[in-house]
């Protein structure tokens, strides 16, 4: 069965996908790791239907994230060190709506250091760690719409469709940088992969529940 599992702030991935594991006691799986610091949808195979997951894999993703503005973190979010200051410009509605329209498309988008993908074998936020530093190349990655707006002098809310891949915190450094200062995320939360959505998502509680009834 696939199922659509609500991922609190402040677990991995991973301790999710090893709690369904204790409760089913079967072979689990997901579909694309969520930040510690994020929360919301996070989609789970177990047993056989984990062979569906290299689809779901492919989905398009939704997701709202906060930005503070006029500070840098090494790790492109709250988690981070911060390691820059730049004072934030006045952003009008204006500018808004021409970053909306900047990103939106295709884009050429880095990988952080700080992420989960392998290099050699090694997660790269492992190097990341030891201050090992690794050039990557850049993927092409699809912004389907982005809606960004002021929620005071240095916050923005972003609401980002996406393929697959796309890092929401590099997004936020860009959109951040075009604005003419510096930033990082703050929230990140994933409403919905493909069509599982954030609203119907279950807790593990909720999931241990349904699975021993």
């Amino acid at each position: 069965m696939i199922y659509n599992i609500y991922k609190p702030k402040d677990l991995s991935s991973f301790s999710i996908v090893k709690k369904v594991k204790n409760i089913t006691k079967e072979k689990v799986g997901h579909s694309g790791t969520l930040d510690p610091f994020a929360d919301g949808v996070l989609v789970l195979g177990v047993g056989k239907s984990t062979k569906k997951l290299s689809n779901i894999i492919q989905f398009d993703k939704t997701y709202e994230g906060i930005i503070k503005l006029g500070e840098k973190t090494d790790s492109m979010d709250l988690t981070g060190s911060v390691i820059d200051k730049k004072e934030v410009c006045e952003i009008t509605e204006q500018s808004l709506i021409d970053c909306e329209n900047k990103f939106v498309g295709e884009l050429l988008q880095r990988t952080p250091m700080y992420s989960a993908r392998k290099i050699n074998g090694v997660r790269l936020y492992k190097l990341a760690r030891k201050n090992i530093e690794i050039k990557t190349n850049p993927k092409l990655v699809t912004i389907k719409s982005l809606k960004i707006a002021l929620l005071n002098n240095n916050t923005l809310k972003i609401t980002v469709d996406c393929s697959s891949g796309t890092y929401i915190r590099v997004l936020a450094e860009d959109i951040a940088e075009y604005l003419g200062t510096i930033g990082h995320l703050i929230s990140l939360t994933r409403l919905s992969v493909g069509e599982y959505k954030l609203d119907e998502s279950v807790t593990i509680q909720k999931f241990e529940d349904i699975w021993k009834s």
